[in-house]
């Protein structure tokens, strides 16, 4: 697999304006001795009266990737591969509040955006963890992406795979609620939901992706062919909202960590309307205002539409996964 990482070196062409290009040179080598000196002052090697004067400096530069005592950035063991719009967020949330896992606070899109970059830049964004922790990243796209699987795979074939899903209809509802509220955001008009979701014959267009990616057999029958059943569970964002602790301590069981999770990490804010986390010294936190947001007004007769086209779809997605749904 070839890398494609950032030159650590800079070129400088002085054919054309040689003058500056040698003052650039000039200026470059200035700031790298200066900032040795600095290092070397500050670590007692050498003596500078003029950095004795400034004082002492933070150089966070080159201590930004000091790694804590008994710890290293370690490729995921387990991943939150979907569903957009299912609950991904509040999954890795509520379980980061766990000892056993060290999460990844962003999406890195590395299986189906960052692939090129190579594991070494991977894991580099991945958090320090101890040996007896689960790394986890999460990134939704890698459910509906072609070839993610078996990228998956080159790199962890005994890797730990959670999917969260929720009712298709509302999902998709929900998808079309984050696009709309990112355009608004820039001033952008955008079109109704039902004349998206449906042609002008009132058929579903199952090529619109909100619409698409509710099709959760057809995707995770990609990743069956990949993986063994038994390394992935799928979790009921419908229920995780109801009731989290239920859902989080299946999750603990398929991850084989302890059961540590429990009402004094999961609360409901009656302001918000939904489970916020708690943290071991107390401090409390809800996701972001974004989450939650308010769906757009769909006449019942294009909700049951569509609750009709994904009937069949989710028949297949129970079979697959051995279990069933309360979806409408």
């Amino acid at each position: 697999m070839q890398r494609r990482d950032e030159p650590s070196y800079i070129v400088v062409s002085t054919e054309t304006r040689p003058r500056y290009g040698l003052a650039f040179l000039a200026a470059a080598l200035l700031l790298t001795g200066s900032l040795l000196l600095l290092v070397l002052h500050q670590a007692g090697v050498v003596h500078s009266p003029l950095c004795a004067q400034a004082g002492p400096v933070r150089i966070d530069l080159l201590r930004r990737d000091q790694a804590p005592p008994g710890t290293r950035r370690r490729l995921p063991h387990c991943l939150i591969v979907g569903v957009r719009k299912g609950g991904t967020r509040a999954l890795l949330e509520f379980l980061a509040l766990h000892p056993s896992v060290a999460a990844a606070p962003e999406e890195v899109h590395f299986f189906d955006q960052q692939w090129w970059r190579g594991l070494r830049w991977y894991r580099h964004r991945m958090p320090f963890s101890t040996p007896n922790q689960i790394t986890l990243e999460k990134s939704p796209a890698y459910f509906i992406t072609d070839g993610v699987p078996e990228r998956v795979q080159t790199m962890n074939a005994s890797i730990q795979l959670l999917l969260i899903v929720r009712d298709p209809v509302e999902r998709a509802i929900s998808d079309y609620a984050q696009i709309l509220a990112n355009r608004r955001a820039r001033a952008k008009p955008m079109a109704s939901f039902q004349s998206l979701a449906l042609d002008v014959a009132g058929h579903v267009n199952a090529h619109y992706k909100p619409i698409r990616t509710s099709m959760y057999a057809r995707h995770l029958a990609r990743w069956l062919r990949v993986f063994p059943r038994k390394q992935v569970y799928v979790v009921d964002g419908d229920r995780l909202t109801r009731e989290p602790l239920t859902e989080l301590a299946r999750v603990e069981r398929f991850l084989g960590v302890e059961s540590r999770l429990s009402d004094r990490h999961v609360y409901f804010n009656a302001t918000r309307g939904f489970y916020c986390m708690r943290t071991e010294t107390g401090k409390e936190r809800c996701l972001s205002e974004s989450k939650g947001r308010p769906h757009p007004l769909v006449p019942p007769s294009v909700v049951a539409t569509l609750a009709k086209f994904f009937a069949p779809h989710n028949e297949r997605f129970f079979r697959l996964v051995g279990r069933r749904f309360d979806w409408r």
